[in-house]
């Protein structure tokens, strides 16, 4: 007569000779493919001509740094004269003083008219002069503010003929060449970030509904022992099952310091060996 234990180990090493997976494997595990965490094409918004590839394919860059840039004589001398007159101070100044004059004068000619010394005519004709004076100080401000304006809007348009890495990466693909021309969103550099890497696993409603953000998770690449401990976390749980497989995706990270290529197939675990064959145990002696 064969024992409970003794059937239940018969039956587990039955499952994992059929499913291809030896015995001392950890239970559970499920298949993802790795993928990047960014895989962006990059383009520009304008035409125009290229006029430097700064880096090659396999470039490893950081972020905000330039990767293409366009010809951009015009725009940048035009660029340097609107930030010398958004700098300027001079007419403000000048309309400060004059304003400071009329009202000096408007001063003097009222103590004059209080000795009988200044008409009537004369205060009037001054407290206009102080009133043109600071409309012209007024109108002095804005033309400066205008400039400002203007300068920012030309060092945006600069800006746009400047393709840099929005993220840290390497570089995949470079699509130009220095003095080609090229229009809108033409492709020019596909950029990927590799390192952490994600893994969209598909795991059965049974098994997601008791996993969190933030937990965390084993991950073994091809060629490797299984991992011994947590190398990755979870970082999102889908909100809508696939009901033709009775599954839910959940996204998990794993760092990537030793550069591996993204596209492989590997083996995700949401628990530790000895709790999952516990687990496995449990259930098939229910």
């Amino acid at each position: 007569m064969i024992s409970s234990s003794a059937a239940i180990a018969f039956v587990a090493a039955l499952i994992f000779t059929l499913v291809g997976v030896p015995s001392s494997s950890r239970a559970g595990t499920l298949q993802g493919i790795t993928a990047p965490k960014a895989d962006i094409m990059l383009s520009f918004v304008v035409p125009g001509r290229i006029s430097a590839v700064l880096v090659e394919e396999g470039s490893a860059v950081e972020k905000g740094q330039a990767l293409v840039r366009l010809y951009d004589e015009p725009e940048r001398i035009q660029c340097e004269q609107l930030k010398m007159l958004s700098e300027d101070q001079t007419k403000i100044l000048a309309a400060e003083a004059e304003l400071a004059q009329k009202k000096v004068d408007l001063k003097k000619v009222e103590m004059a008219r209080a000795k009988g010394a200044a008409s009537d005519w004369e205060v009037e004709h001054l407290i206009l002069n102080v009133r043109i004076a600071e409309l012209a100080l007024k109108s002095a401000r804005i033309e400066q503010a205008q400039y400002v304006r203007r300068y920012r809007h030309a060092r945006s348009q600069l800006a746009q003929m400047h393709l840099r890495a929005p993220v840290a990466g390497l570089v995949e693909e470079v699509s130009v060449e220095a003095g080609e021309s090229i229009g809108t969103l033409g492709s020019v550099v596909r950029l990927v970030q590799n390192d952490p890497l994600w893994i969209d696993v598909p795991v059965p409603l049974a098994q997601a509904v008791e996993l969190k953000n933030g937990q965390d998770i084993w991950v073994t690449f091809p060629g490797e022992a299984a991992a011994a401990t947590p190398n990755g976390r979870i970082i999102n749980i889908a909100t809508v099952a696939d009901a033709a497989s009775d599954t839910l995706r959940v996204r998990v990270e794993v760092p990537n310091p030793l550069k591996r290529p993204a596209g492989e197939r590997v083996a995700v675990a949401f628990a530790p060996a000895a709790e999952e064959t516990t687990k496995d145990l449990a259930q098939l002696e229910n």
